[in-house]
């Protein structure tokens, strides 16, 4: 973890009913802009037992806890097993980064065998989840004029053309934001007032940037040495550290 993450984020993701898989800090401290009031955003994974799964009476696929700690806004939301493979294996970025971010407060054997997957289950569809979000924050961004869904709108298209053009996923704005010269300035912003206003040069440039990355998105989405989907095997792979999981065996 780095300094920005709180040390007490670990038992507060331990704390759930249920074994935890991995739980990882997304949001803000991920994409590096968190501001001394930003939101802790984690999210994890956990094993429902398989007596909660086959009978009448299940366990919850999505675990959700919000609360306040020392003066922070603490949010968590977990995925069973099964839920989240299905999300892993539906094309969607979220969950990549979630189990990618390099903010760990809590990991295991499986989570590392999750990981070891991602390079094959990564695809030229995910650039759709990124442009659909960057819609999203964007329609944000123009309601508010905050910088906040400005930055997202911006880091979204950026780690899209990214993971399009290398096959692997950066989420750190202040890495992929090297090439537009008005990122430090909003990022030293946002960090300072987390719903702080747009200031009014960046506004202009980025009325244009956002048209343009978008596009730039598309052509690399279009252009990509990635597979359509994910490799077979690799779902084979997950399918079967699911139902192994589930029955209490070692992984293969």
């Amino acid at each position: 973890m780095t300094l920005d993450v709180p040390e007490w984020a670990a038992d507060a993701a331990t704390a759930l009913p249920y074994p935890l898989i991995f739980a990882t800090v997304s949001g803000a401290h991920l994409y590096g802009f968190a501001s001394v009031d930003s939101d802790l955003d984690l999210r994890a994974a956990h094993i429902l037992p398989a007596h909660e799964v086959v009978g009448l009476r299940t366990g919850p696929e999505t675990i959700e806890r919000s609360g306040d700690r020392d003066g922070v806004e603490l949010d968590i939301v977990s995925h069973d097993l099964r839920k989240f493979a299905k999300l892993f294996n539906s094309r969607n970025g979220y969950v990549l980064e979630q189990l990618l971010s390099p903010l760990v407060v809590a990991t295991s054997p499986l989570h590392e065998r999750l990981k070891a997957l991602a390079p094959r289950m990564i695809t030229s569809g995910h650039a759709h989840h990124y442009l659909g979000f960057s819609h999203g924050q964007e329609r944000l961004y123009q309601s508010t004029g905050r910088i906040k869904p400005a930055l997202y709108t911006l880091r979204v298209l950026l780690t899209g053309i990214h993971l399009m053009r290398t096959g692997a996923l950066e989420c750190d704005l202040n890495v992929l934001g090297e090439r537009i010269a008005y990122v430090p300035e909003l990022i030293a912003a946002k960090r300072e007032a987390e719903k702080g206003p747009m200031p009014a040069r960046a506004a202009a440039c980025l009325a244009a940037d956002i048209p343009a990355l978008r596009a730039e998105l598309e052509e690399a989405r279009d252009n990509s040495h990635l597979p359509g989907y994910a490799d077979a095997s690799a779902v084979d792979e997950l399918h079967d550290l699911i139902v192994r999981t589930r029955l209490g065996l070692s992984p293969t």
